[in-house]
């Protein structure tokens, strides 16, 4: 259990089916990027995910960068915060490996939850170390974050 990873954040939300996720996250980040690009700014962080509900036919996402400050959305992107708030506490594990190897680190996460008595608010977020298209899939780093009510 540690504090959140971030509180600002520009993103982009929508709902896609798990099969389309890859291909709304490239869009989100892009557009994103073009964004801070047009206000002279730089993400604060690694890309991220968070899913809002975990219904992979429908899924509620948001794709963006960490901001250091709030800042204006154009269009599609939007500025967002870390859903439990400037001083939530999170529970959070790294999953090295595959994306379709994630759901033992899941499982493992709410095990822990349970194990200390909390209770997770239902947003996820996923937070991608490093880029697939530069490593290995056995060497893709993934911060998975659970913030606890």
């Amino acid at each position: 259990i540690q504090s959140q990873p971030f509180e600002h954040a520009l993103a982009v939300r929508t709902r896609t089916s798990v099969d389309k996720l890859p291909q709304f996250l490239g869009h989100a980040f892009g557009a994103v990027m073009q964004r801070l690009g047009a206000l002279g700014e730089q993400p604060a962080g690694a890309p991220y995910a968070a899913y809002y509900n975990l219904d992979m036919q429908s899924l509620d996402v948001e794709g963006g960068f960490a901001v250091a400050r709030p800042l204006p959305g154009e269009g599609a992107v939007q500025p967002s915060a870390f859903a439990a708030g400037p001083s939530a506490q999170v529970a959070a594990c790294l999953h090295i490996g595959p994306y379709d190897q994630m759901p033992p680190a899941y499982e493992a996460l709410n095990a822990f939850i349970a194990e200390q008595g909390r209770e997770p608010t239902g947003v996820v977020y996923e937070i991608y170390l490093n880029d697939p298209a530069e490593v290995s899939p056995e060497a893709v780093q993934t911060l998975i974050v659970f913030p606890l009510k």
